[in-house]
């Protein structure tokens, strides 16, 4: 396809989003602290509505995403093809990301599909900042809710960083990793006792 053709249809999308706006969507995202050059208040479900008559899209998504707009970001991680997202590519979008709803959403929508999601997830774990480790335990937490065990390392790395994150300053990023920690125990008997020995550790227990 070429650029000029992206960027029409880039423009025509951008432009349907004045369709969907919904104020006092937009109000109380920003009333919460969410923060974008531009957000239309469109909600998740007209957004999907959007992305299922678009469909599946690399460089239409690649375009997206370079938008400052809320809703553009959010439908560039449901139109992307997961298989053609290369590793870098995901890692150039993690970085980009700046709040904990485009984080949710890529790992929600994109990120737990991609092949390498395990590898992509533990990978962030280990990031020094926040957003990175937020979208980690998010993936995981699907990954765990479709059955998918780590081996013995990634055991005992996913519950070393989860200790950490559940003792952190952000409560969004606390929340993810309990959460992911729950999925965890979900996996078996012998998940479940090293989840609740791990999180008994450090003076917590399941909530």
């Amino acid at each position: 396809m070429k650029d000029s053709d992206v960027n029409e249809r880039v423009k025509a999308i951008k432009q349907s989003f004045r369709l969907m706006m919904d104020g006092a969507t937009a109000q109380s995202m920003r009333d919460k602290g969410l923060r974008y050059r531009l957000n239309w208040g469109a909600t998740l479900p007209r957004l999907r509505e959007k992305a299922d008559e678009t469909g599946p899209d690399y460089e239409l998504a690649i375009a997206l995403w370079k938008e400052d707009v809320r809703e553009c970001k959010i439908l560039a991680t449901m139109i992307m093809p997961p298989d053609e997202m290369l590793p870098e590519v995901a890692d150039i979008w993690m970085e980009q990301t700046d709040s904990v709803e485009i984080a949710e959403q890529a790992a929600y929508n994109l990120f737990q599909h991609l092949p390498y999601a395990a590898e992509k997830a533990f990978g962030w774990l280990a990031s020094p900042l926040d957003l990175p480790q937020l979208c980690g335990y998010h993936i995981l937490s699907r990954l765990f809710m479709r059955g998918q065990e780590p081996n013995e390392q990634g055991i005992n790395e996913f519950l070393d960083q989860a200790l950490c994150a559940l003792q952190s300053q952000n409560i969004a990023l606390r929340k993810a990793a309990m959460q992911s920690v729950l999925h965890f125990s979900d996996l078996g008997l012998l998940y479940q006792r090293l989840a609740h020995s791990a999180v008994k550790s450090i003076g917590m227990d399941f909530v």
